[in-house]
């Protein structure tokens, strides 16, 4: 991992989905999806973006990607605003950048053969001849440890876990240096799991590549993720390296979400202290003023709800957003 050249960075991203009541579809409101995030991801390095679901994880992987257009902000893919960009260029760009979506079984044509599948980005960015393409398949999938004789066949004819391997076989056709890994292992059996993990190290390392790492699996983030920023309700309130993030989490959501995380050790899993959140997440529609985790947050005081928290570095590379953090004094549950 390049320690210093940063490839993607993202300046307060903003992406609201309008609210339309009536027989003219009035805008009435706004889904503050994401509201506000910023970070920086470096060649090389996988970053881990975790949360509840209905947080804005998986709308911020797409924002970022432009598959939604932002409300606001920045993403900039090296010098390049995305976001600025007129359709063409950006389609010049989509090389690359790709996404490895969720849902295996929903996210492949189930019309179309595995070499159709993975051929069609080649295709639609006509990069190479049909016999290059066809060459370039069976290339693909030997790469992604499945028989290039699987080409022929269709989607259905796999499991779960070879259905995501044909995706991540799909995101690699361009060679692109970005990819948002969209919680691509969370509807894979736990066996399969690992595999899919396994393999997307394997590949970063031979490939170069730069991942964004979008879980709720928090075990698995820590497995695979150098760095890793924790969402609520649109809104980063913590980052930093993950060995830092895991072994003294500063945030008070942070800490209830690593205390969830089960402990293989009876003995240390029956002395550990768990916190259990009360209440639902708020409506995006309507979020709270102020702190957005106050109303269920046990040591919430008068500011939290007049003050938006900024994110401030309480140690190197270690930033949390919490009136109650402060150097040398952690918010504890």
């Amino acid at each position: 991992m390049s320690e210093n050249k940063v490839l993607l960075r993202v300046e307060n991203l903003v992406k609201h989905f309008p609210v339309l009541r009536g027989v003219f579809q009035r805008q009435v409101g706004a889904v503050h999806a994401v509201d506000g995030i910023s970070f920086d991801i470096k060649k090389g390095e996988t970053f881990g973006l975790v949360g509840e679901s209905g947080c804005g994880k998986s709308t911020a992987g797409r924002t970022i990607l432009q598959l939604y257009r932002p409300t606001s902000g920045q993403v900039f893919l090296e010098d390049v605003d995305l976001a600025g960009l007129p359709a063409e260029d950006l389609r010049l760009m989509r090389r690359r950048m790709q996404m490895i979506f969720q849902d295996p079984y929903a996210s492949l044509n189930p019309r179309l053969t595995i070499n159709d599948i993975i051929g069609e980005p080649l295709r639609v960015h006509g990069t190479k001849s049909p016999k290059q393409i066809q060459e370039r398949v069976a290339e693909l999938l030997s790469t992604v440890h499945l028989s290039p004789d699987f080409g022929a066949r269709y989607p259905h004819e796999f499991s779960g876990g070879q259905r995501q391997r044909v995706g991540i076989a799909r995101a690699l056709a361009l060679n692109p240096d970005f990819i948002v890994c969209d919680e691509p292992i969370s509807a894979l059996d736990v066996s399969i799991q690992a595999q899919v993990i396994n393999l997307l190290e394997e590949l970063q390392s031979q490939f170069g590549l730069t991942y964004l790492f979008i879980a709720h699996d928090l075990s698995m983030v820590w497995h695979i993720s150098n760095r890793v920023a924790v969402m609520y309700l649109g809104v980063i309130v913590e980052l930093g390296a993950v060995d830092d993030l895991f072994d003294h989490p500063l945030h008070p959501y942070t800490q209830a979400l690593l205390s969830a995380v089960p402990v293989p050790d009876p003995v240390i899993e029956e002395q550990r202290h768990r916190v259990i959140l009360e209440g639902d997440v708020p409506s995006p529609v309507h979020p709270p003023s102020g702190c957005r985790f106050r109303t269920r947050c046990p040591l919430a005081i008068e500011i939290c709800a007049k003050e938006k928290p900024e994110l401030r570095e309480m140690a190197p590379g270690h930033t949390v957003a919490c009136h109650l953090v402060q150097p040398g004094k952690e918010a504890r549950l």
